[in-house]
């Protein structure tokens, strides 16, 4: 079956009595709950719980292998494939399961910047699922929907389960992605979060060769209008500071930068809610209600008051809100070309400096490395070894591409913009994770608000002995003896043989990528 018969059948789905189409958040809502799918916090959220599956499942995610996708995807453990006729054969069975099934339909966009915007419709057996995907996704104007044209379709079938020995999957769980026919079909898994990253890599797939370079990161505004992006991975604090109130949210987690700027892939917020309150994160305590969606949250019997510190179904408990929730943020969801871009990296190890500024090649291959720590223990259990973990491009889950190609992509904007990179440390300082201390935050906001405002600029740098960065020697309400992390260590030789460490842990995950040598030299200019 071709991609025009998938498209007829998809649309076979999307018709009859049983088939509730772009409905209201109060009518999501009031079927959520009348339908025993979910429950309603004190807050007005509504509440749903994922079972088994309470994050993404990444063994599950494949790639259909065709014509078109043989040549271009890097295939690998990441970028799975799935035979063609293995998933048209999936396909039919899951189409003859949602006809039998009320479902809700929403018709969204991918990309907030019309310019490069994808159409999609969304295919839900649960209607939480639509109203997640409906506050997740960018909304078109009521008036823009008669004309809505989908130019992918996700289906996504959490009560249906695929047969491995049949189906050619790993397990019941499947999320399949077909360029081709241009559909997505997800089937065993209660996770609403499949639906967004599934999208995300769909644009990652798409827009590179439009001249957008897809990224996993979240983006600010200033008053100036000066634009900021921010990668890393969880823990990092990617959420805490780019969620700043002197600057307004671009976005929290996708965007694209095109050649006329930088553009919210989504039109809403999929935060974490473990241990949230209102003093640590007020703009993401507030946009939990009416509309907002929270995954795996315990609601307190008594007073219907969500227990963000009770994490017994998973630490992974999630609030999905539309942006507009978030006071003062960007609407539409673009800004102009970032003057300023931040790695962050929670180093356990204790030898990344506070903040560095990089040159382009040191971006694109601190880009590549995606580097941050996580601890084999506990806090509570002092003595244990950091376990370093790399992820390519900051998205290595979700890149369909070779990475080489978001790196170049990242080097040349840089080039081409004069925006400044900055790596930055929210880890540990004076020592390794039981040795030395987390870095302040107050600290750390000081070293952020000091690139983005200009003012590391004016200061005088050295370069560091462990990977040759170029560091600070001063900066305004942060001691200068953290901003050396050599310094900081009572113990230097200690220092050196963790750094060395660190250092050999880079360029052994460094090897197997295709860079040119300028690239890999970028991070081997340590001493000792």
């Amino acid at each position: 079956m071709g991609a025009a018969s998938v498209a007829h059948g998809a649309r076979s789905l999307m018709e009859g009595p049983h088939v509730h189409r772009n409905l209201s958040t109060p009518q999501l809502v009031e079927a959520a709950l009348a339908r025993g799918e979910a429950s309603l916090a004190s807050n007005g959220a509504l509440v749903a719980l994922t079972g088994a599956r309470t994050g993404r499942s990444p063994r599950d995610k494949f790639i259909v292998e065709d014509d078109l996708t043989k040549t271009t995807v890097n295939w690998g453990k990441v970028n799975q494939p799935f035979p063609p006729d293995k998933l048209q054969a999936l396909l039919d069975r899951v189409m003859r399961h949602m006809s039998e099934r009320d479902l809700y339909i929403m018709d969204l966009c991918a990309g907030a910047d019309p310019a490069y915007q994808l159409p999609i419709t969304i295919v839900c057996e649960y209607a939480w699922h639509a109203l997640f995907v409906k506050q997740l996704f960018v909304r078109p104007a009521p008036d823009q929907l008669a004309s809505h044209a989908a130019e992918f379709t996700v289906i996504a079938a959490p009560e249906f389960e695929a047969i491995p020995e049949r189906d050619g999957t790993r397990s019941e769980t499947f999320i399949l992605t077909d360029f081709t026919r241009k559909i997505i079909l997800i089937g065993g898994t209660k996770y609403a979060g499949e639906m967004k990253k599934s999208i995300f890599g769909v644009m990652n797939y798409l827009l590179p060769p439009r001249d957008v370079f897809p990224m996993h990161c979240s983006a600010n505004i200033g008053n100036a209008g000066d634009s900021a992006l921010f990668f890393g991975l969880s823990g990092t604090g990617k959420t805490t500071l780019s969620a700043d109130p002197l600057r307004r949210l671009i976005g929290d987690d996708e965007h694209g930068w095109s050649p006329a700027g930088v553009f919210n892939f989504e039109g809403g917020c999929y935060a974490k809610c473990v241990d949230l309150s209102e003093e640590k994160e007020p703009q993401i305590y507030h946009a939990i209600r009416f509309g907002s969606v929270l995954e795996n949250v315990v609601i307190d019997e008594k007073t219907g008051n969500p227990d963000y510190s009770d994490i017994r179904y998973t630490e992974n408990t999630r609030a999905a809100y539309p942006i507009e929730f978030i006071a003062h943020a960007v609407i539409p969801g673009m800004g102009g070309h970032p003057r300023n871009v931040l790695f962050l990296a929670a180093d356990a190890f204790g030898v990344l400096p506070p903040i560095a500024k990089l040159t382009p090649d040191q971006a694109m291959y601190h880009f590549l490395s995606g580097y941050t720590a996580k601890l084999a223990g506990t806090e509570a259990g002092l003595g244990s070894e950091p376990v370093p973990e790399f992820s390519t491009c900051f998205a290595s889950p979700f890149i369909p591409l070779a990475p080489k190609v978001y790196a170049e992509m990242l080097g040349h904007r840089l080039r081409e913009h004069n925006a400044q990179c900055w790596l930055v440390n929210t880890g540990w300082t004076g020592g390794a994770f039981g040795v030395g201390r987390r870095m302040s935050l107050p600290h750390t906001r000081a070293l952020v608000n000091a690139a983005l405002d200009g003012s590391l600029a004016q200061v005088e740098y050295i370069t560091e002995s462990a990977f040759g960065l170029s560091i600070p020697i001063s900066c305004p309400g942060v001691p200068s003896e953290i901003l050396n992390p050599r310094n900081a260590w009572a113990d230097k030789a200690a220092y050196d043989a963790q750094a060395r460490i660190l250092a050999a842990k880079f360029e052994e995950n460094f090897r197997r990528f295709d860079v040119p040598e300028n690239i890999r030299a970028a991070g081997l200019h340590r001493k000792g």
